[in-house]
């Protein structure tokens, strides 16, 4: 369960390769700046990949502010 008193880690999206793939490891090195435990980043990179492209963005930008 997500601590809502945790910020949420940066990552800059905008004027970035925008696949998939570039995507999720922007947010995979964010995830690591910040700290996150591995179960956090693996729990939030399978809701990413569990729908379309735009399903993966709003969900990056539910868990991570996008710059």
């Amino acid at each position: 369960m997500r601590e809502e008193s945790m910020e949420k880690p940066v990552v800059e999206l905008i004027g970035q390769n925008g696949n998939a793939f570039a995507v999720i490891g922007a947010c995979q090195r964010a995830a690591r700046r910040a700290g996150w435990p591995k179960e956090k980043w693996e729990e939030v990179r399978a809701k990413m990949m569990s729908g379309d492209y735009d399903h993966l963005l709003r969900v990056a930008m539910e868990e991570f502010e996008v710059v």
